[in-house]
């Protein structure tokens, strides 16, 4: 059955910046159209998060600017501490163990090993210091593979699939375009073959024309490597063009939850509905 085939599964997962009080998240969310506690003033950047995510799938997580849906994504990649929750990766342990609490080591194994992240600005994501060949193997090195041939083979093969001139290999990522250095972070992202890897509103500041041939170029390396990906955006043209099934946030809390046509054509909940709408 599908739902015991899961690749990711997050229960209850809850971020709050701030003191994490008794009551805290009951006195925020949608119904008092904030996430800010009124008593303590923390904020409860997201509150009892569950989602299965399956191989091979694209999950999307849209909502408006604070809804929270970044800090979900820098939590499930160790960017940042949750406050709470439970998170089984199957490749660990066959998913038996919560992840959250493994250590540091071992998480920073699961990121260089099992993950990728593609982050909405390429600064995050790349070291300017480093030419783009040098960033991917950065990420080839933490992953174990120390062959220098092996390497540059790699690391030409990503950035002809990424639509970067290979002859452009050893300049910086700083004389690159917006466009360009984002098709270096995808690269640098999927160089170890990742099962899973996270895209943070990755085509934002970008012109509509690159936008479309970065979410092309998306499609098309998911397609072929068959990597599950948690893509985060406030875009629904982005969230409809590269998903199966879409969480929508608000608050930090999930409001609907379903397959992306379905949420597009008929949306339930009325803050979709307004998503939607503004779509059109």
């Amino acid at each position: 059955m599908m739902d015991d085939n899961w690749l990711l599964r997050v229960r209850n997962l809850t971020k709050v910046f701030g003191e994490a009080t008794p009551g805290v998240c009951e006195r925020t969310g949608p119904r008092f159209n904030s996430n800010i506690c009124p008593k303590t003033g923390a904020v409860v950047a997201c509150s009892n998060i569950s989602f299965d995510l399956y191989p091979g799938e694209v999950l999307g997580i849209v909502g408006e600017s604070g809804s929270g849906k970044s800090t979900l994504v820098q939590t499930l990649y160790f960017d940042m501490d949750a406050t709470f929750g439970e998170v089984n990766f199957r490749p660990v342990e066959d998913g038996a163990v919560n992840i959250l609490e493994l250590s540091s080591q071992k998480k920073r194994h699961m990121r260089n090993h099992l993950m990728g992240m593609v982050y909405q600005n390429p600064r995050d994501g790349l070291n300017f210091n480093f030419s783009s060949g040098g960033n991917i193997a950065e990420k080839l090195l933490m992953a174990g593979t120390f062959h220098v041939g092996k390497i540059r083979g790699r690391a030409g093969y990503l950035l002809t699939q990424t639509e970067v001139p290979v002859q452009r290999m050893d300049e910086t990522p700083a004389s690159f375009s917006g466009g360009m250095q984002q098709r270096v972070q995808i690269a640098k992202a999927l160089a170890n073959n990742p099962p899973l890897a996270f895209l943070d509103e990755v085509t934002s500041g970008l012109d509509v024309s690159v936008q479309a041939k970065v979410l092309d170029l998306i499609r098309r390396l998911q397609q072929e490597l068959g990597i599950s990906m948690i893509v985060v955006s406030h875009d629904l043209g982005v969230i409809r063009m590269l998903t199966d099934r879409t969480i929508v946030l608000k608050h930090g809390r999930i409001v609907e939850h379903g397959l992306t046509d379905q949420i597009l054509q008929d949306p339930q909940h009325a803050y979709t509905q307004l998503l939607v709408s503004s779509l059109l």
